[in-house]
C-alpha cells in the first residue's frame, strides 16, 4: 500500500491538471472571470493554504541570503511568467491544443540542458526534438474553429512560451531542491510570485462580477484553485520525493488523454485527424528525447 500511494498522488496530480484545462475555459468562456483575474485567485488561495500548512510544521524554513536571486528568478520563471502565459494562452486556444503543447516542456528541457548543461546531442535526441517540434508546429498552424478558441495561433504560442519558461525554471531550481523541502520551496516561490504578479492581475481581479456566480461556478473555481493548483502541486511534490523526477515526469503523458476526454465531453471540442497525428509526433518526440537523456 505504501508503494501505491505516491503513484496515486501522481495520478491525482495529472487528473487535476487535466480537469484544469476545461475548468479554466468554462469560467473564462462564460465571462465569469478574465484570465489574469482567475490566475490571481489561483495564486492567492494556494499561498494561503501553503502558509496554513506551515503553521503546523515543526522544522521551520531557514532562508539563505545567497539564494535570494535564484529564488526570485525561479519565482519569475516557474510561477509568474509560467502561470500568466499558460492561463492567457489557454483562454485563447483549445483545451486539447494546450494539453498537447504542454508536452513541449520535457522537449524544451532537453534543448536547454544541451545549451546550458552541455548535454550531448545524440541522433536519437535530435530525432525526438524534430518530431516533437513538428507536432507542435502542426497544431499551431492548423486551421479550425469550434467556438472555444478566439485566437488559436496566439494562444498556442503563449502556451509554448509558458513551457519554455517552466523548462528554464526546472533547470535552475534543482540546487534549491537539494537544500530545502519541496513544499517549503513551493510556498516561498508562490509567495514571491503572488507579490510580483499582483500588479498585472489586480485590475481583472477587481472586475470579477461575483454576483453572477452560482454554486456551479464556485465549485468549478474550487476545482481550479484547490484541486488544479494547490493539490496538484503538493501531490506532484510527493510523487517526486518518493518515486523520483523520472517516474513523476512520465505521468505527464496522461494529461492530454484526460484533458481531451473532459474537453470533448464538457466543451464540445473535437478530436480531428490532425490532432491525433500531432499527438503521435509529440508523444514520440518526448519519448525519444527523454530516452536519449537517460542514456547520456
Amino acid at each position: 500500500m505504501k508503494k501505491l500511494w505516491p503513484h496515486a498522488a501522481l495520478l491525482g496530480t495529472n487528473i487535476f491538471f487535466a480537469i484544469n484545462f476545461t475548468a479554466i475555459k468554462y469560467l473564462i468562456n462564460g465571462r465569469y472571470v478574465q484570465a489574469f483575474g482567475l490566475n490571481f485567485i489561483r495564486m492567492l488561495v494556494t499561498v494561503i493554504m501553503l502558509w496554513f500548512i506551515y503553521l503546523f510544521k515543526k522544522n521551520k524554513f531557514v532562508l539563505d541570503k545567497s539564494d535570494l536571486w535564484r529564488l526570485l528568478f525561479c519565482a519569475l520563471t516557474g510561477i509568474v511568467i509560467n502561470q500568466l502565459l499558460f492561463i492567457k494562452g489557454l483562454s485563447l486556444t483549445y483545451s486539447i491544443h494546450a494539453s498537447l503543447l504542454m508536452l513541449a516542456t520535457p522537449i524544451m528541457i532537453t534543448l536547454i540542458a544541451a545549451v546550458v548543461l552541455k548535454e550531448k546531442i545524440t541522433p536519437l535526441k535530435l530525432t525526438g526534438l524534430f518530431l516533437g517540434i513538428s507536432g507542435g508546429a502542426l497544431l499551431i498552424t492548423a486551421r479550425e474553429n469550434t467556438g472555444s478558441g478566439s485566437d488559436v495561433v496566439w494562444g498556442d504560442i503563449l502556451v509554448v512560451l509558458n513551457a519554455v519558461s517552466y523548462s528554464v525554471y526546472f533547470i535552475i531550481v534543482k540546487p534549491l531542491m537539494k537544500k530545502h523541502h519541496p513544499i517549503d520551496l513551493i510556498r516561498i516561490l508562490f509567495t514571491i510570485g503572488l507579490v510580483v504578479a499582483t500588479p498585472f492581475c489586480w485590475k481583472e481581479f477587481t472586475q470579477i462580477q461575483w454576483q453572477q456566480f452560482t454554486a456551479v461556478e464556485f465549485y468549478v473555481l474550487a476545482l481550479v484553485t484547490v484541486g488544479g493548483t494547490f493539490c496538484a502541486y503538493v501531490f506532484n511534490v510527493i510523487g517526486i520525493k518518493y518515486l523520483g523526477p523520472s517516474v513523476a515526469g512520465s505521468y505527464i503523458y496522461l494529461q492530454p488523454l484526460f484533458a481531451t476526454a473532459v474537453a470533448m465531453f464538457v466543451l464540445g471540442e473535437t478530436l480531428n485527424a490532425y490532432k491525433i497525428f500531432a499527438a503521435v509526433l509529440i508523444f514520440a518526440g518526448v519519448f525519444m528525447a527523454n530516452k536519449s537523456r537517460a542514456n547520456v
